[in-house]
């Protein structure tokens, strides 16, 4: 099934073909901060050509800063017109605030190897380096929040002597002639190192002359916030304790407030021990909610205790102010049962928004969304969801405008493309919708009073642009033109496919099209394969394999906790058949292959079947035992993946070895059949080359067609992780690969030689 749009494309004579070195230089623009009032928008512009210089080798250096650079425009949304702010590509900005009026924007760049913080005015358009009066460097991940009155700027400075530190610490597991590692010591020796990077002592910086002021010295704020006055902050902490491998120990959390006139330590506001904790403040940061075992709690700065704010409606809700949608019932994005649950525990809340005014909140429960006045200890549900879960649309609170009355959500479908934006009135529940079509929406702004967005959005074949609207969805206009290049470029177009897994459940594809395709004719296909697909949106790797004049295809698996080696046999078949039904598809030749996890599916797949007339594996792993502990920077993270993430093993390897022996390929390599690439990169942090490397000899040592590409210069992604030439070098294996196990590669041969 489909539900795309497609504009009409150029003449085929008229454009050429989407290469690498055209990938390189696509640019893919960003929201990064938008005013309040929505007149202003901070846009960041990078393409893949400029972080084309990463030095992967110091991956988990904590002074390492990556050489990704990126471009930097203000649009005035009401006029269009775009102020470049760094026209060319900077060396690795982040941070980006508006100062609270609007006028001003600060953001932290990179200046001699250091972050400095930039302030841009947006009235007089100059931008200029704040010279902090210290000599201690601005942290890599420091926050950076405006004080109300627009005077100040909190952010994070590292300690004296930090880079010395943390830059001996790095080269004593890496360089030194003795490295040792001791089980005594409570965290792992590269978590120590990691754990430095975090380390920083928060200041008060004056965007005027800066003056520094410290605040903050023995934790690391997360998430901090000022008051409505500024005369105080609020923040949380998340202090590890030891090297955890569930994932669900070894950090303590707790939140706090910080007097920023009397001084003196932080008072703690709630501690949750190894609890995560996720509370939501008001505007005012002067009370807070959150959920625990389905109430809401909330708590008031004035007030010593937290109360129980749904104490009362933990059994049933009043609906009488449901809202519909067209006669449709309406959704959320917490799936659950009410009916399943309200026996025993009744209904279970989580907390969703504070409105505006601080007077209420918006909760969600299992099935429905609701509106607790705080004053009035009344609740009333806005929204119910649909029963099926699996059919719930994928809506998210965009904003509430502040008079209360409208709350905005995303809105996208279950079953097929029609994504958009809606508002729904808090008083009435009614919904209106603002904009729903077969476009791709991301990073929705609503201004405070409801009159503008400004928004993201691609037809679901070409790169994202910048668009603004009027707050009913009237008028949009886009503010970006990025890739004027690709107008003379053959891109594919994407149709969505529904098919059947061998269990009976319905799961979706991404189809693209040649990019010159003619009805009635059977073509190559090749499928890269992962987890889920469902939105479309430009795709890089999609064009790059259409404009070899073959299909591409993304199809989607669904996992079974335990037993996820299954899920690709189970899926990526039957989705493969669908389209060859269809008549778009030679049989004979059909490819697949992954990255990462994906290439991990595609080693696991061949090892149960042999349809494919080649795979190519890009730094997947292929043995799961060895794989827990080849890549010590991520220290803990690759067991963490098998128990209880994305391997999805959930037991250890002492537990139930025969599972990590059966979802290992190289166990079960003298299976394989098909021709099979590999690609890997030196410096690959997350699946080192020695993972592929047991691969490589298993098939060579049992006769079996295979070859093993790899970066010297190259991280996780190969070639796709290196240098601009290795970029083009691993694409044209892609291609040739391929191309020789279709068929098409004498064909080539002669075309290129002009016979």
């Amino acid at each position: 099934m489909a539900l795309a749009t497609f504009a009409v494309p150029a003449p085929a004579a008229a454009q050429q073909p989407f290469t690498p070195e055209i990938a390189l230089d696509v640019r893919t623009p960003g929201i990064v901060a938008v005013t309040e009032d929505g007149a202003r928008v901070a846009v960041t512009l990078t393409s893949r050509r400029d972080r084309t210089d990463v030095d992967h080798q110091r991956f988990g250096d904590p002074t390492y800063i990556s050489p990704v650079s990126t471009r930097l425009m203000v649009i005035d949304t009401r006029t269009g017109d775009p102020t470049w702010v760094q026209a060319e590509p900077a060396a690795q900005m982040r941070g980006y605030a508006w100062s609270p009026d609007g006028g001003r924007l600060a953001w932290f760049m990179v200046e001699d190897g250091e972050y400095r913080l930039r302030i841009f005015d947006a009235v007089t358009g100059a931008s200029r380096t704040v010279p902090l009066r210290t000599d201690r460097e601005i942290a890599s991940s420091s926050p950076l929040v405006w004080s109300p009155d627009g005077a100040r700027v909190l952010l994070g400075l590292r300690p004296t002597g930090w880079a010395e530190e943390a830059r001996a610490a790095f080269h004593a597991l890496t360089d030194a002639p003795v490295i040792v590692q001791d089980s005594r010591n409570d965290f792992l020796a590269w978590d120590r190192v990691r754990n430095l990077a975090t380390r920083q002592e928060t200041v008060l910086v004056s965007v005027v002359d800066g003056t520094v002021r410290e605040v903050l010295s023995e934790v690391t704020p997360v998430g901090p916030g000022f008051s409505e006055d500024g005369s105080y902050i609020t923040f949380s902490t998340a202090m590890r304790t030891k090297t955890s491998y569930t994932r669900r120990d070894g950090t303590e959390y707790e939140l706090f407030r910080l007097d920023l006139a009397a001084g003196g330590d932080p008072v703690s506001l709630r501690d949750t021990g190894e609890e995560r904790m996720n509370v939501v403040w008001n505007d005012a940061r002067d009370a807070f909610a959150y959920a625990e075992e389905g109430s809401v709690f909330v708590r008031r700065l004035a007030e010593d205790e937290a109360v129980d704010v749904t104490e009362g409606h933990r059994g049933d809700v009043d609906e009488g102010a449901a809202g519909d949608e067209a006669g449709a019932r309406a959704d959320g994005d917490n799936p659950g049962s009410d009916d399943e649950e309200s026996d025993s525990d009744g209904i279970r809340f989580a907390v969703e928004r504070w409105s505006p005014s601080g007077d209420q909140l918006l909760l969600s429960s299992q099935d429905a969304w609701h509106l607790l006045d705080l004053d009035s200890d009344g609740m009333h549900t806005l929204l119910e969801l649909e029963e099926d879960e699996d059919q719930r649309p994928r809506r998210q609170v965009q904003g509430w405008r502040e008079d209360g009355r409208y709350l905005y959500f995303s809105y996208s479908a279950a079953d097929r493309w029609q994504r958009g934006l809606k508002r729904l009135d808090t008083g009435t529940g009614d919904i209106e919708t603002l904009m729903l079509d077969a476009n791709l929406y991301r990073s929705w702004n609503v201004s405070e009073d409801g009159a503008t967005l400004v928004y993201a959005m691609s037809d679901g074949d070409h790169p994202n642009e910048i668009w603004v609207a009027r707050g009913d969805g009237s008028s949009p206009r886009r503010l970006t033109e990025t890739n004027p290049r690709l107008e003379g470029v053959a891109l594919t177009r994407s149709e969505l496919v529904e098919y059947l897994d061998v269990d009976g459940n319905t799961l979706y594809g991404i189809l693209y099209y040649p990019a010159n395709y003619e009805p009635g004719r059977a073509y190559p296909m090749v499928a890269e394969i992962y987890e889920e697909y469902f939105d479309n949106g430009f795709n890089e790797n999609m064009n790059l394999i259409t404009a070899q004049g073959w299909f591409g295809f993304r199809p989607s698996v669904r996992f079974e906790e335990g037993f996820p080696g299954e899920a690709w046999l189970k899926a990526v078949p039957n989705a493969i058949n669908k389209i060859i039904e269809r008549g778009l598809v030679d049989p004979e030749k059909v490819g697949v292959y992954g990255q990462s996890y994906g290439g991990y599916a595609t080693n696991l797949l061949i090892t149960q079947t042999d349809r494919f007339a080649a795979a190519a594996n890009v730094s997947g792993k292929v043995n799961i035992i060895s794989f827990l502990g080849d890549s010590p920077k991520i220290t803990t993270r690759n067991y963490a993946a098998a128990e209880v993430g994305q391997d999805r093993i959930g037991a250890t390897l002492w537990e139930q070895p025969h599972k990590y022996i059966a979802h290992s390929a190289v166990m079960f390599a003298d299976r394989i059949e098909t021709p099979l690439l590999m690609l890997s990169g030196e410096g690959d942090w997350n699946v080192p080359a020695t993972n592929q490397r047991e691969m490589y000899y298993a098939l060579r040592r049992l006769g079996k067609e295979v070859v093993w590409v790899h970066y010297t210069a190259g991280g996780h992604g190969a070639g796709r992780a290196s240098s601009e030439a290795d970029f083009v070098d691993h694409w044209q294996r892609m291609f040739d690969w391929f191309a020789e196990h279709f068929g098409e590669e004498r064909a080539r041969s002669a075309a290129q030689d002009g016979s």
